[in-house]
Parts: C-alpha cells; structure tokens; sequence
C-alpha cells in the first residue's frame, strides 16, 4: 500500500476527539510538510539551476496535475503574473478534466493516460519548457501520459510525489520526492501531502523568477500593480528601495508605466523612464547591474 494511503495508527479514534484535540492533530501533522521539503531541498535545487537557462532562453513553465495537485499546480501559474509580471503564455496549467475540474471533481479524468499525452502535446510543449508534473501518488495515469509526451518533445521533466520511487519521479529527468507518509484522514492527500507540494511549488517558481532577477534584494520589484493595493505595493517597494519620499516615487512610477524596477533606477541615477530602461535592458533586467552594484 502507498505511503499516502496507509491508515494513520496514531489517530484511529479521530471521530471520538474533543474538538480542540481534533484540530491539534490536523496542525499538528501539517508539521511533517515542511519536513518533506526541507528533505527535498538538494532537488530542488537541482530543478531550479536545471530550469533557469531554458526559460531565460524563452522556455514555459508547465504544470500538469489532478485533483488537488493539478489545483495547486494552476494556483502557481496563475499567480506569477501579478508577482512578477510574468507573462502568462509561459506559465501553463494542465488540469485533468479541464477548467471545470478547478472547481468540481470530473470523475474519471485523472484517469485517462492518453489525455494526459494529448493535452501536452496541445500546448505544443518544446525542449525549452520546463514541465512540472505532480500526483501525490506518483502515478496518476493522466501525469503519466504527460510525462510520456513532454519527455518525448525533449522538455525538461520535474517529477514530484509524495511517496518514495514513484513512476512519475523515476521517469522525469528531476525527481522531488516529498515523503510525507500517511494522512490524518486516512488517504486524503489534500491534507499534508497539498501543503508539502505548495510549498514546493513556491519555492520552484519563486527561487526561479529570483535568478532571473525578479527580486532586487528581497524586494518583488517587477510585480504587476493590476490593483489599488498593488500600486500601494509598488510605492511602497520603490520608497523602500530608492529612500526617496512617496511624492517622488508616485511621480516616477506614473512615469515609467509603474515599473517598479525601472523607477527605481530612474530615481537612484537621476535619469528618464527611457534612459533608466536602457539600463536595464543593458544588464538583463538585473536592477543591481542596472545601479552599477556588486
């Protein structure tokens, strides 16, 4: 029986908890998530130094997943956009069952090895695009079939599940296991076994839109402001960075289109929107070549 599917012998009487004993024992479990990361973090490594050179070359992110891993998997893409202005061609999500399976269970779409083939081979995957394919079992037929076409295409494959020497991490080029053993509620893996792969997944895209300088210091300087909070945001990261009053940061956003790293070296070297983009576009987007900083 799979890690993920055997029965919890330390909660066998759940259903007699007190209600406070009931949900410290969810928390409580949620404990060996980040254990599982942190047990993965050399391959994660490896995935994010494997990664970077195909999408700086013009390569996508691609998620494939089911149930609650192929959720977890549209939540990343579709938030790179508004953090960091990542364009949304090149953050894919395939979701067995499609858009309406976001939102309810189709049965039996998870299911389908060959679906899983064609809805890769749809998006037209390539040798530059990364694919990220998660199933808490590590063999969902749909991932399956996904992995198949993406190797086939000659995509880099990151295999991620959560129970050891599973089909999809012994296929993939990259594999993450995330041991995160079994579940409060016995083989319901949207439990820890979703909190571990959420965690991987931030830490996958995040530490690669950091290498392609996304992130001046620890400041998210190339978010898009889509919202009256966002602009607040960019303000606030452009005060932060520059030191310089809020009045002048507003003044060179609206200049600059609220490009929070263009704004900010058109304020710290004292030159236009135009000029400041030059800098940038000279150094590769790094704001800290931009400024002539180590």
């Amino acid at each position: 029986m799979l890690k993920t599917e055997t029965p919890n012998e330390r909660h066998a009487d759940l259903d007699q908890y007190p209600v406070p004993e009931l949900v410290k024992a969810f928390i409580d479990d949620q404990v060996q998530a980040l254990d599982a990361v942190r047990g993965a973090t050399d391959r994660l490594a490896q995935a994010v130094t494997a990664a970077v050179p195909r999408i700086a070359a013009g390569g996508r992110l691609v998620y494939v997943g089911a149930g609650t891993s192929g959720r977890l998997g549209v939540l990343d893409s579709v938030e790179l956009f508004p953090t960091f202005s990542w364009p949304r061609p090149r953050a894919i999500a395939l979701l067995a069952g499609g858009r309406q399976a976001m939102f309810e269970a189709v049965e039996g779409a998870e299911d389908s090895h060959e679906q899983g083939r064609l809805d890769v081979e749809g998006v037209r995957v390539g040798p530059q695009d990364v694919v990220i394919l998660i199933a808490a079992s590590g063999a969902t037929p749909y991932v399956m079939g996904a992995l198949e076409a993406a190797r086939a295409a000659g995509a880099l494959t990151v295999g991620i599940a959560n129970n050891p020497a599973a089909p999809v991490t012994l296929g993939a080029d990259i594999a993450i296991t995330l041991n995160t053993g079994s579940e409060v509620i016995s083989g319901s893996t949207r439990l820890k076994a979703g909190t571990s792969q959420k965690i991987a997944l931030n830490t996958l895209s995040s530490a690669i839109m950091v290498r392609l300088h996304k992130v001046y210091g620890n400041l998210m300087v190339d978010l898009r402001p889509t919202n009256a909070k966002l602009v607040r945001r960019a303000v606030s990261l452009t005060m932060r960075a520059t030191g310089a009053d809020e009045e002048t940061c507003r003044r060179t956003l609206a200049q600059c289109g609220y490009q929070v790293k263009t704004a900010i070296v058109a304020i710290v070297k004292a030159v236009d929107a135009t000029s400041a983009e030059a800098r940038l576009a000279r150094a590769g987007g790094s704001v800290r070549r931009a400024l002539g900083e180590p």
